[in-house]
């Protein structure tokens, strides 16, 4: 995820390459990401630190302790904007972690960002201004879109968009195997449902009309939708996604509170 939005920040001109440097865990993925975007990537970061502007911090939730303990032993300037990108740390976690004195940036984006159509909310911690906020949107905004919300919101954003693309390819595999199993060639089922998804997808944006309005409007009286739809309530599949969602929001939120 590092790496995407790095090439976010270059692609979209936001950031020139010889203004960014990345600290990676193996030195096989720092030579990959200096190949790859032209940018220097190291090991020990202790002589840049004093005079970076802003630091993207995109790790595993509990590496975040040693990681924020690092960065304020070396010298963190409490006027380097930090972005987080790890689920279930809260701003005031990471504030403490870090000193206190930093402004901070807690993001939630998730890997479609890969492809430019992510979608990442944002919020700001104590220090953090309109303009960090502002900054903070630009750089998700290369990859997708962005949203700022309360931060309350972000157990349940981080179960539902943040982990949503793994649903999706459930679902798509699901309905791609249905396919198979009437006959259709697995390339072919494959590509209807994708394309059907984002075409599905991009109706709700597009139109602004709710998904039930959108729905009925394939379900013809006597017609075969209607009688999908209807194995698919039998299914329970509403109260299906609806438990998935409940059960990972409890689970970012024991993350949060887990000691690192």
């Amino acid at each position: 995820m590092g790496r995407t939005i790095l090439r976010g920040l270059v692609e979209s001109g936001l950031a020139n390459p010889p203004a960014l440097w990345a600290v990676t865990k193996s030195r096989a993925s720092g030579e990959k990401t200096a190949a790859d975007l032209g940018i220097c990537v190291v090991q020990d970061y202790g002589g840049l630190l004093q005079d970076a502007d802003l630091l993207l911090l995109c790790m595993k939730p509990a590496q975040a302790e040693k990681v924020a303990g690092g960065l304020h032993q070396a010298g963190l300037d409490p006027r380097t904007l930090i972005v987080s990108i790890l689920a279930g740390v809260s701003t005031e976690r990471l504030e403490a972690m870090t000193g206190g004195g930093n402004p901070v940036i807690r993001a939630m984006p998730n890997t479609p960002c890969v492809v430019g159509e992510g979608m990442t909310v944002i919020c700001g911690g104590r220090a953090a201004s309109a303009e960090h906020l502002a900054l903070a949107n630009r750089i998700f905004s290369a990859v997708g879109k962005c949203l700022t919300v309360e931060e309350n919101y972000f157990d349940a954003v981080t179960a539902l968009s943040g982990s949503g693309p793994a649903y999706m390819y459930l679902i798509l595999e699901a309905l791609a195997d249905a396919g198979v199993r009437v006959g259709l060639p697995r390339d072919l089922a494959l590509t209807l449902v994708s394309q059907t998804m984002l075409g599905a997808a991009r109706m709700v944006q597009k139109t602004g009309r709710h998904p039930a309005a959108l729905r009925d409007d394939v379900t013809t009286p006597a017609g075969c939708t209607i009688s999908g739809l209807l194995m698919l309530e039998d299914g329970k599949i509403r109260s299906v996604l609806a438990r998935a969602v409940e059960e990972a929001t409890r689970t970012v939120a024991q993350v949060g509170r887990a000691k690192t």
